[in-house]
C-alpha cells in the first residue's frame, strides 16, 4: 500500500495539471537543463554537473574568451561533441505534441542545444543563445553549424575575425529581444509549464514567477524540489520524458470529452 500512494497522487496531480492546461489554454513552457539531462546532455549544477569539473570564470565569460579563446573553444567543442550525439527525448516531443494541441504557444528555454527544434517546436525563444551559432567579434557576422568545428578557435568567413559562441556568458545581459519576448509571453500567458530547471539563474528564473504575479497558474515538472516548487499549483515530481507524455495523454482524453 505504502508503494502506490505516492503513484496514486501523481496520476491525480497529472489529471489536475492537465485540467489546468485545458482550461487556461495556451500555456508556455519554460525549460532548464533537466530536460535535455534525459538526452545524456550534462547539466552545470547539481551532482555531477559541469562546473563541478570546470569552473565558470575560465570558460564561460568574456574576460575568459579574450584570455584564452582556444581553450574556450576546445570546451565548447566538446559540449558539441555530445549534442550533436544526442537525440530529443520524450518529454520534448511531448511539448511538441501539447502546441500542436494548442495547449501551450511557446516554449521558452535556458538551453543552448537546439534539441527542442529538431523534435519539431515551432516556437522557441531561447534565452541563453544557440550553441550552434557563433558570431563575429569583429564585424559581427553569425554562423550556423551543422556539426563541431574541426578546427578551433574558427575564424569569420566574411572578414577573417574571431568568432565566439553566440551563448550568454556570465556577466554579460540576455539578448533584449529574447527577453523581451519572454516576458511578454509570460504577462499575457494565463499558466506556464515549468519542466527541468533549478530557476536560480537569473534573471531567466524570474520568468515563472511573472506569469504567476499576473494570475496565471504555474505546473512544475523536475525531479527534486527547486526555487519554483513554492509558486507551484501543481509539482509533478518524477523524471520529464516519463511525466510529460502522460501528461499529454491525460490533456487528450480531456480535449475528446470537450
Amino acid at each position: 500500500m505504502e508503494a502506490w500512494l505516492p503513484m496514486v497522487g501523481l496520476v491525480e496531480d497529472i489529471r489536475r495539471a492537465a485540467e489546468l492546461l485545458v482550461q487556461y489554454r495556451p500555456f508556455i513552457a519554460f525549460t532548464g537543463a533537466g530536460i535535455s539531462a534525459e538526452s545524456g546532455v550534462p547539466t552545470f549544477r547539481g551532482r555531477g554537473g559541469l562546473w563541478e569539473r570546470f569552473r565558470p570564470e575560465e570558460l564561460a565569460t568574456p574576460e575568459a574568451f579574450e584570455r584564452n579563446p582556444r581553450l574556450v573553444w576546445e570546451w565548447y567543442r566538446w559540449r558539441m561533441e555530445i549534442i550533436y550525439k544526442a537525440r530529443p527525448n520524450p518529454a520534448h516531443y511531448a511539448l511538441v505534441e501539447l502546441e500542436r494541441l494548442g495547449l501551450i504557444r511557446c516554449v521558452v528555454t535556458q538551453n543552448v542545444d537546439g534539441l527542442h527544434q529538431r523534435a519539431g517546436q515551432h516556437c522557441v525563444v531561447e534565452l541563453h543563445g544557440n550553441i550552434w551559432r557563433a558570431r563575429c567579434m569583429r564585424c559581427s557576422y553569425k554562423l550556423v553549424f551543422r556539426e563541431p568545428p574541426r578546427e578551433v578557435p574558427p575564424r569569420c568567413p566574411r572578414c577573417g575575425g574571431l568568432l565566439r559562441p553566440d551563448v550568454v556568458w556570465f556577466g554579460e545581459p540576455l539578448p533584449e529581444e529574447a527577453w523581451r519576448t519572454a516576458v511578454e509571453l509570460a504577462e499575457s500567458s494565463q499558466g506556464i509549464l515549468v519542466v527541468g530547471t533549478s530557476g536560480v539563474v537569473m534573471p531567466a528564473g524570474y520568468i515563472p514567477h511573472i506569469v504567476k504575479q499576473h494570475g496565471g497558474y504555474v505546473v512544475e515538472v523536475n525531479i527534486e524540489e527547486s526555487a519554483v516548487t513554492p509558486i507551484a499549483d501543481v509539482f509533478l515530481k518524477g523524471r520529464a520524458g516519463e511525466v510529460l507524455p502522460r501528461l499529454v495523454e491525460e490533456a487528450r482524453k480531456l480535449l475528446a470529452h470537450g
